[in-house]
């Protein structure tokens, strides 16, 4: 578990908006412990992804950086900059320093425009981090997970896995790990209370610290 804590971080992207990423990349904050960043946050309800992952997660206030960007609508990040007049610094988007894992959140899905001449999935690649791909369970994911993962395979982007997140599927997972080749990390079932104790429960019965030590140490022979 020291391995995962001293030298593990990835990128968790969605295959579409309200996908479930915030929900879990609460779920690997709160199993590894890690510190969690969330650069571009587009859209303030009752609270930032920052906030709810601090608030399911319950891991330290230290542990949530803080945003590189806040802007007020929900809407993709280069016209969001533009609405609240604000120009994007990609200094600002360098990755963080810490002493632990990292979880990095991205604004919505790999082909969201950051600006009007650069992707979310270009930050990814400059940031060469492994991705953690996380897809609906349901109609319609096929295709969008597909293509995301040819998206980023096209650039070299490694991806670490899959997280199918939703109600059970007899068939969609086993057809993305044919299509994709890669591992099914997690199937997330949806989950009535979201809370520390009930994350703790899935983190153990879906043997995520086994799984991913597992994925570390395949990665680390190819």
């Amino acid at each position: 578990m020291s391995e995962i804590k001293n030298q593990f971080q990835f990128v968790i992207c969605g295959t579409d908006t309200d996908i479930g990423k915030t929900l879990i990349s609460s779920f690997f904050v709160r199993g590894l412990n890690s510190f969690y960043w969330k650069p571009i946050q587009s859209g303030i309800d009752s609270e930032t992804d920052s906030q709810a992952v601090e608030r399911f997660s319950k891991v330290k206030k230290t542990k949530i950086i803080k945003e590189a960007y806040i802007f007020r609508e929900p809407v993709s990040p280069h016209w969001a900059a533009e609405l609240d007049q604000k120009v994007i610094n990609f200094q600002l988007l360098n990755l963080p320093t810490v002493d632990g894992a990292l979880i990095i959140e991205t604004a919505g899905g790999l082909m969201v425009p950051i600006t009007r001449n650069f992707l979310q999935i270009d930050l990814i690649k400059k940031w060469d981090v492994p991705v953690i791909l996380v897809c609906k369970s349901g109609l319609g994911t096929l295709n969008h997970t597909l293509l995301s993962i040819e998206a980023l395979n096209k650039r070299k982007i490694k991806i670490l896995g899959i997280v199918i997140n939703g109600k059970k599927h007899l068939d969609n997972p086993k057809t993305l790990k044919e299509f994709s080749n890669l591992p099914i990390i997690a199937e997330f079932p949806y989950i009535q209370k979201i809370d520390s104790n009930n994350l703790d429960i899935l983190w153990e019965e879906l043997n995520i610290k086994n799984k991913l030590i597992a994925l570390l140490n395949s990665n680390k022979n190819k």
